[in-house]
C-alpha cells in the first residue's frame, strides 16, 4: 500500500472520531506495521467477522428463552418452513441444515425426546422415515423467531430502511458465489 493510501486510510479513521470501532484500529496498525500491503479487505471482513459473532450471542439468548439451542432452532425451522403438515425427509434436513447424516440423527433424536418432533414411516419407501414438527415444536419455534427478529430489529435500528436494504444487496452479492448450485 502507498504512503498515500496509508495517510488517507490513518486520516478517515481520525475523522470519524466517535464512530470507530475495533476494525478501525487494527486497520491501522496493519496499515502502520505493514505499509506494502493493502488491508482495505480487513475493513469489510473483520467487521462481518466481528458482527457475526455479536449476531450468535444475539441468537444464542433469543432461543435460550425459549430452551432452545441454536441447532434445534435451525431443525425446527427448516421444519416450519417447509409449510403444512410441516415433514421433511432426514435428506432434506440434511441439505437445509448443512450437518452430516449421524448428526442429523442424533439431533432428531434429541428434538424427538422433548416432543419437538416425531418420526413417521415414509408412505413411498418402508425402510425410510420423516420427521414431523409437533404442535409443542412449532409453538416453540414460533415464539422463538419473534423473539429472534424482534432482537435483530433491534440490532438493525441504527440503519434507516434503505440502507439495510443497500447492505442486504452488497451481502447477497458476497455470498451468493459460495451457495451457487
Amino acid at each position: 500500500m502507498s504512503r498515500h493510501l496509508r495517510s488517507i486510510i490513518v486520516r478517515t479513521v481520525e475523522e470519524v472520531g466517535t464512530v470507530q470501532d475495533e476494525v478501525d484500529r487494527l486497520v491501522a496498525a496493519w496499515a502502520r506495521e505493514r505499509p506494502d500491503l493493502d488491508v482495505r479487505p480487513l475493513e469489510v471482513l473483520s467487521r462481518l467477522t466481528r458482527l457475526a459473532r455479536h449476531l450468535d450471542r444475539a441468537r444464542r439468548t433469543a432461543f435460550a428463552a425459549h430452551d432452545l439451542e441454536v441447532w434445534e432452532f435451525d431443525v425446527l425451522s427448516a421444519l416450519r418452513r417447509a409449510g403444512r403438515p410441516y415433514v421433511l425427509s432426514p435428506g432434506q434436513l440434511l441439505a437445509q441444515t448443512m450437518v452430516t447424516s449421524g448428526t442429523m440423527t442424533n439431533r432428531v433424536d434429541r428434538l424427538e425426546g422433548k416432543g419437538l418432533v416425531q418420526r413417521m414411516p415414509d408412505p413411498a419407501d418402508r425402510r425410510g422415515v420423516h420427521v414431523r414438527l409437533t404442535p409443542r415444536g412449532k409453538e416453540r419455534v414460533d415464539s422463538a423467531l419473534a423473539d429472534l427478529l424482534a432482537r435483530e430489529r433491534e440490532l438493525l435500528s441504527a440503519l434507516p430502511l434503505q440502507q439495510q436494504e443497500t447492505l442486504s444487496a452488497l451481502l447477497r452479492q458476497l455470498v451468493a458465489p459460495f451457495e451457487a448450485d
